[in-house]
């Protein structure tokens, strides 16, 4: 693969939301720093959600207001939104970028922002075109390959979202396969749609390992020509308003199958590992993430990826 490939680094918003234990906002930024000095540019660094609802979200606006000064370099910090009031906080905050959630399929949709998915593409619309690039506007299909409560989604309606995305005005996408029921060729055939419909759309995927398919998923969207992955250091992560939703693909993981297969991203694969498990203490639990179990390969291999 030529040139460089984009991760999301998720952790300190999706790697934290469903945990019962809540980290403070010191650890969440020494978490972002990390992130930073591994060589990530791009980290969502929370969610402008009720704390009521989420309450490891609970100091999104006081996190926003102490993130790490990027000194020059190209970083860019996402807020996830799911509604208009989510929205409007992030346009008051300093961040570069507001992550809107749509998700596929209208039960999931009303349990996790409390309207349909056709009244989320309502307000998708109405926040990008309010947004007046004092912020960017990204997009999240969430349970793209399968929802927890109506079970399959098809190419069809998968495509009908994405058709009203772009008549928006956006160029990009991530599909999220938000419980990880995606399998390799769930991936092939649903970017083969989009890619048939909608060339020119970028293709982001975020992928969870609920069922074990997520890197053999990361490395078929590769494949296909998405232009980045969403990942989580040491696979933290789940959605709280999904049943039985588990972690997202671990970063250190991921980037250990990019390095062995030639493809650069600019993250140290040796600090990616080293974050994973000071993750993995601060949230006093075993992560799912393999890599730091065991060793990288060769041995000699510790650089960026």
């Amino acid at each position: 693969m030529d040139g460089h490939f984009e991760i999301v680094e998720v952790s300190p918003r999706d790697g934290l939301q469903n945990e019962k234990k809540i980290l403070t906002t010191t650890q969440k930024i020494e978490l972002i720093s990390r992130a930073i000095d591994a060589g990530l540019t791009r980290i969502e660094v929370t969610s402008f959600v009720n704390p009521k609802r989420v309450p490891q979200m609970f100091d999104s606006d006081e996190l926003v207001q102490n993130l790490p000064k990027k000194n020059g370099r190209d970083i860019k910090y996402i807020g996830l939104v799911l509604n208009e009031h989510g929205f409007t906080r992030a346009l008051k905050s300093d961040l570069d970028i507001a992550n809107f959630a749509i998700v596929a399929s209208d039960t999931f949709s009303i349990k996790n922002q409390g309207a349909t998915t056709s009244e989320n593409l309502k307000t998708l619309k109405k926040i990008f075109h309010e947004s007046n690039e004092k912020i960017q506007i990204a997009v999240t299909i969430a349970a793209s390959f399968g929802c927890p409560f109506d079970g399959e989604i098809s190419s069809n309606h998968l495509l009908s979202i994405v058709e009203q995305i772009a008549k928006i005005g956006l160029n990009e996408i991530c599909l999220a396969d938000t419980i990880g029921v995606a399998t390799p060729k769930d991936i092939k055939t649903k970017l083969k749609a989009i890619k048939g419909c909608f060339p020119e759309m970028a293709i982001k995927l975020h992928l969870h390992n609920t069922r074990n398919t997520g890197i053999a998923n990361a490395w078929t969207g590769i494949e296909q020509g998405i232009t980045g992955l969403e990942s989580s250091f040491g696979g933290s992560g789940g959605c709280p308003f999904a049943p039985k939703a588990t972690g997202n693909i671990p970063t250190e993981d991921l980037l250990y199958m990019l390095n062995r297969s030639g493809v650069t991203t600019g993250i140290s694969l040796q600090k990616s590992i080293e974050t994973a498990n000071w993750l993995e203490q601060q949230l006093e639990k075993k992560l799912p993430g393999l890599l730091k179990e065991t060793d990288i390969f060769p041995p000699n291999q510790l650089g960026e990826s």
